[in-house]
């Protein structure tokens, strides 16, 4: 049978006393350790609350890619108020508000620790017109004057930084944006942009599929959509669903500067489409009574 020792009353003391000290010892550890964690905590929020992490201006938005737009006009898309803790930015969530934009296809954000900054990276949708409100621009609608992408997308006229073209016609930049770089489109729309932007998109589509060059369109009567053309000035009454086949129609007349002079052509009437009229100019009053009936037109 196995038999136990004594433990004597001094020794039970001794271990009671060894494990209270262990505890404190383990106390203490902890402690140690929870202000440690805190201090670093409260170090790396110090850290982090320095001036030397802020984005206090634009110039601190690095942009990149921009072929069209130029730098002051991509950061003023940003939507950050100055002064902008770096590490407050959400990258993804500030690329999707700039997708968002007009001119912005694409957009990649990434945020640089030395120095404090932010990369911005975009795609350009590219401009295929010259927005303007009126034919005849007053002072206080210069700053309504700006570029139209494909999509409809507006910005100001200082916005785009490429050379103008020479070309006068659409044929610059194609809706997928495959035209030459680093030319300008000369198209012209005159118009309110809100009276012809929803039907923007579908209509440029239309457009920019044609061989007839289109110089301007005149979106100011919303009654009558006025092109003004290699082969003449076109009238096609209000924008509807069959305004993509009077455009079909405009592109199959292209021959008619050889069958009739362009400078004796008034206007050409598409507002049907199954049977477009070619109006010639009003002759002197002395010549009325001999004035020739409009020409119904071949396509």
């Amino acid at each position: 049978m196995a038999s136990f020792g004594v433990v004597s009353q001094k020794e039970l003391g001794r271990r009671r006393e060894e494990l209270r000290r262990q505890r404190r010892a383990r106390s203490a550890a902890l402690m140690w350790q929870m202000l440690a964690a805190s201090a670093i905590a409260g170090g790396l929020l110090w850290w982090i609350a320095q001036p030397a992490w802020l984005i206090a201006r634009s110039e601190q938005v690095k942009v990149e890619g921009n072929q069209w737009l130029s730098d002051k006009a991509v950061r003023s898309l940003v939507p950050l108020s100055y002064p902008q803790s770096l590490w407050g930015i959400q990258p993804q969530a500030l690329a999707q508000k700039l997708e968002s934009t007009g001119p912005i296809a694409k957009a990649k954000v990434t945020r640089n620790l030395f120095p404090p900054s932010l990369t911005i990276e975009v795609s350009e949708r590219l401009p295929v017109a010259v927005a303007q409100p009126t034919a005849v621009l007053k002072s206080s609608d210069k700053d309504k004057v700006g570029w139209l992408d494909a999509r409809g997308g507006w910005m100001p006229s200082e916005s785009y930084t490429a050379v103008r073209s020479d070309n006068s016609s659409i044929a610059p930049v194609s809706p997928q944006g495959t035209g030459p770089q680093h030319s300008l489109p000369t198209l012209k729309v005159i118009g309110p942009l809100e009276q012809y932007r929803a039907s923007w998109p579908k209509f440029y589509q239309g457009l920019s599929g044609l061989t007839v060059k289109v110089f301007e369109i005149d979106w100011q009567n919303p009654n009558n959509l006025i092109l003004k053309t290699e082969i003449g000035t076109v009238h096609l009454g209000p924008y509807s669903s069959k305004t993509i086949e009077q455009l079909k129609v405009l592109d199959r007349m292209r021959q008619l500067p050889k069958q009739l002079d362009s400078s004796k052509i008034a206007y050409i009437d598409l507002k049907n489409p199954a049977a477009p009229i070619v109006h010639l100019p009003e002759p002197p009053p002395s010549l009325e009574s001999s004035t020739p009936a409009p020409t119904p037109a071949q396509n």
